[in-house]
């Protein structure tokens, strides 16, 4: 067969650039939809939706309300979670309606979420019934847990069923669920007795119970369970999708891992705007005011630090006045204190969140960061002495520094290193334990440390 002759159609990847928004801009001024439709109709829904995340809000309720209804659904789970709530504001109820029955329950469940609670209801009370009692169900649940991320979607057969009765059941289905990995094997009181993989119904004859080719020994979840625990489940256990049951291993629904590749995403994005000191609200809010109230009360917290620092150093005048070389060395002292201790706050965060540290493994994760540090310390405080002896001072001013510079790396990597285990212990997330708290607090006991040995060896 020649190639280039196939009818087979083989979507390019489109590179979204300011020119292609800025044609799509002036089409959407001049109200040109047929145009935009002919540039968008063939596009994934992802190009779509990226390409609506791009453009003002105005132009991307243009552009969305232009979809059919299926491409619309597609789009919609693909979209900034702002901007779709922006979106759906503005949009028809009816629409609304056509779109979320076109959705798997768990985006359906998603979108729901967004909505005012009139448009929801109205929304509940026209969809399929089935899907409005699974979608009512699934809304029961926190927003960050397996149940709030689960599908209802699933295929199942009973324990007394045969291969046959399997492949036909995934005909039945296969329209109506997108992605089918596994059908799970129920009793008649829906308690989840293992799974078969699509491979082992066509390996298999027709007549197979399909008892005796199914898994029995299955990584299951419970609705309640944190999204992060089962992203990390999946990740360790190479898992596509992960089902949910009940405490009596009734089924309830399955996990599958193009939701856990949003949940890895969120996750991470959540841990980094925490470094920060920031709320996780702050990427999606559009007022300047509201942004402003969710990271001056970080900046305040450094304020009152340095202030702190401030009064540290007024403690001290009397040996900087004695010693103003040691004015100098302040801001190396202190970036060396916080960097030391974020470095090892960061990396136990990472430790604990992924599960690589377990509580009891603590003291010696803390052993291992504290001869870290002391080599780290030796190092820097040793090449700090090099540097000092061949380009500045030879007193006895500069062994006191480099001595200083030792302890407070130390000092500050096992603090850095030990916040977060002992949030953790208190059932706090860690994460909270860097960003301005670590490295303020590393700044004020860096200075403490500094001064304190100048004035005993220097001074006294």
């Amino acid at each position: 067969m020649n190639e280039n002759n196939s009818n087979t159609k083989v979507k390019d990847v489109i590179q979204i650039d300011s020119e292609l928004l800025n044609n799509i801009s002036v089409l959407i001024e001049n109200q040109a939809s047929s145009s935009i439709l002919n540039i968008i109709t063939d596009l994934h829904p992802a190009d779509i939706a990226e390409i609506i995340n791009h453009l003002k809000v105005d132009d991307a309720r243009f552009v969305f309300e232009l979809l059919e209804t299926e491409t619309a659904g597609e789009v919609i789970v693909e979209l900034d979670e702002n901007l779709r709530e922006k979106i759906l504001k503005e949009i028809d109820k009816e629409k609304i309606t056509d779109i979320v029955d076109e959705l798997e329950t768990d985006d359906a469940t998603d979108i729901l979420s967004d909505l005012p609670e009139n448009v929801a209801e109205h929304v509940l009370d026209n969809i399929d019934i089935e899907d409005s009692v699974e979608v009512k169900e699934l809304l029961k649940y926190r927003e960050d847990s397996a149940g709030g991320i689960m599908s209802s979607d699933y295929v199942y057969v009973l324990d007394t069923a045969s291969v046959g009765k399997a492949i036909e059941t995934v005909r039945f289905h296969s329209e109506e669920y997108e992605d089918i990995y596994y059908i799970y094997v129920l009793n008649n009181d829906d308690v989840l007795r293992g799974r078969v993989a699509l491979k082992s119904l066509i390996v298999n004859t027709p007549e197979t119970r399909i008892s005796s080719v199914m898994e029995e020994d299955l990584i299951v979840v419970t609705p309640d369970t944190d999204q992060e625990e089962v992203a990390n489940l999946m990740k360790k256990y190479d898992l596509i999708s992960i089902p949910v049951v009940d405490d009596n291993k009734k089924m309830l629904g399955r996990i599958t891992f193009d939701d856990i590749a949003d949940v890895i995403q969120e996750e991470a994005d959540e841990d980094i705007q925490i470094f920060a000191g920031l709320s996780e609200e702050q990427e999606s809010s559009d007022s300047v005011f509201r942004i402003s109230r969710i990271r001056l009360p970080w900046l305040l917290v450094g304020l009152v630090g340095e202030l702190l620092n401030v009064v540290l150093l007024k403690s001290f005048g009397a040996t900087i006045e004695q010693i103003a070389t040691s004015a100098y060395f302040f801001p190396l002292v202190m970036a060396m204190g916080g960097s030391s201790g974020t470095q090892a706050s960061i990396v136990m965060v990472k430790s604990l969140s992924s599960g690589n540290i377990w509580m009891k493994q603590a003291f010696e994760r803390l052993g291992k960061e504290f001869l870290v540090s002391l080599l780290n310390g030796i190092v820097i405080s040793g090449l700090l002495l090099v540097i000092n002896l061949l380009l500045f001072d030879k007193s006895y001013f500069i062994v006191i520094l480099s001595v200083s510079l030792l302890c407070i790396i130390v000092f500050a990597t096992v603090v850095g290193a030990s916040i977060p285990l002992a949030l953790k212990r208190f059932n706090v997330d860690p994460a909270v334990a860097t960003g301005p708290f670590v490295t303020t607090m590393n700044d004020i006991f860096g200075l403490f440390i500094y001064m304190t040995f100048l004035t005993i060896f220097l001074i006294s």
